[in-house]
């Protein structure tokens, strides 16, 4: 019979490899246990890397999509609520003049004027909201305010109405100073006449808000407002009766100014539906590709739970052929 033996240094030296060698398996087992994933991907792939590498860039289009459609909506909520508070005061304002407009008396018309005074600011100060520091009716010139103080506008509007002495002259000279371009907006507009820029929330739909301070609606209401603020100034010098007439017909024209309104708020709230829309959408396809990704390299929890234990067993058994070799004698084997 041939023995074969190898000496004890060999043998330390074997039983050392074997042991590095279960624990790198229990380390790697235990990774995959953690995580879910196999730690090897190269091999789960069979070197092929094209489909989850395909994947990765979907899934990193749809985070962009993400940050997007949060930056849209938040955009387009802080508008509706500029909106809002820019229709409330038109409403406030609307409702005293159309009340006041019935009493003949000078105390409440300078009642009127002075609501109107405050709610003018209001209003131009709803629409020099930001959000992100931008400005959300400035067109692409979203670093400034598009409007200036509300004591501007209505020092610029009392020039071009002062001498007038009746309403129908008063109520034509604003409107023509409103819709003159070298009136409102070269004189008070600060933004910019292009939009701004459609925003992208996903791979093939973009939303367009083109609402900017010169928007009809904005500028009729200020107009009105304006001019109802401006109707117990001394440089009018309108007579009372004549003060009651406009108040009533400011009224009115604030009343159609109001109704414009809502349809730049409906306007608003359309786009914020199809961002939530999209929203939830993006969100459906990185769940489902964030699936397809997993099942490439996800690790069988029970396989590997399996694996991880019959190892363990294998290095407690190592251990212990470790310590009786390490007893063995001449002596001992003597006794």
């Amino acid at each position: 019979m041939n023995l074969t033996a190898i000496g004890d240094l060999a043998r330390g030296l074997t039983l050392r490899t074997r042991a590095t060698e279960i624990k790198t398996q229990i380390e790697t087992l235990s990774y995959e246990m953690s995580t879910g994933k196999v730690q090897d991907i190269s091999e789960r792939l069979g070197g092929d890397y094209s489909q989850i590498l395909d994947l990765d860039r979907s899934l990193a289009r749809l985070d962009a999509f993400r940050t997007a459609t949060a930056e849209a909506d938040l955009f387009t909520d802080v508008m509706q609520q500029s909106l809002t508070t820019f229709g409330d005061s038109v409403g406030e304002i609307t409702a005293s003049l159309l009340s006041f407009g019935t009493a003949n008396h000078t105390v409440t018309h300078e009642q009127a004027a002075v609501q109107a005074r405050n709610e003018l600011d209001t209003m131009m100060s709803s629409l020099n909201t930001r959000v992100g520091g931008r400005s959300l009716f400035s067109g692409i010139a979203t670093d400034v305010s598009p409007l200036p103080s509300s004591e501007t506008l209505l020092t610029a509007l009392e020039a071009e109405l002062t001498g007038l002495t009746t309403v129908t002259d008063i109520r034509a000279a604003a409107e023509a100073w409103f819709n003159d371009p070298a009136g409102f907006d070269a004189v008070i507009y600060q933004g910019s006449d292009t939009p701004l820029s459609s925003m992208q929330i996903s791979e093939n739909e973009r939303i367009t808000i083109p609402i900017t301070a010169t928007d009809p609606a904005f500028k009729a209401a200020l107009r009105d407002v304006a001019v109802a603020a401006l109707t117990s100034d001394d440089a009018l010098a309108l007579p009372t009766d004549q003060r009651t007439i406009l108040f009533a017909q400011l009224g009115v024209g604030l009343a159609n100014a109001q109704d414009e309104t809502v349809k730049l708020r409906a306007e608003v709230g359309a786009a914020e539906a199809r961002v939530e829309e999209a929203a939830i959408r993006n969100s459906a396809a990185r769940t489902s590709l964030d699936y397809s990704r997993n099942a490439l390299i996800e690790a069988d929890p029970y396989e590997t739970a399996a694996k991880l234990q019959t190892v363990q067993f294998q290095l407690e058994s190592l251990y212990s052929v470790t310590v009786r070799n390490a007893n063995l004698s001449l002596v001992n084997f003597l006794r």
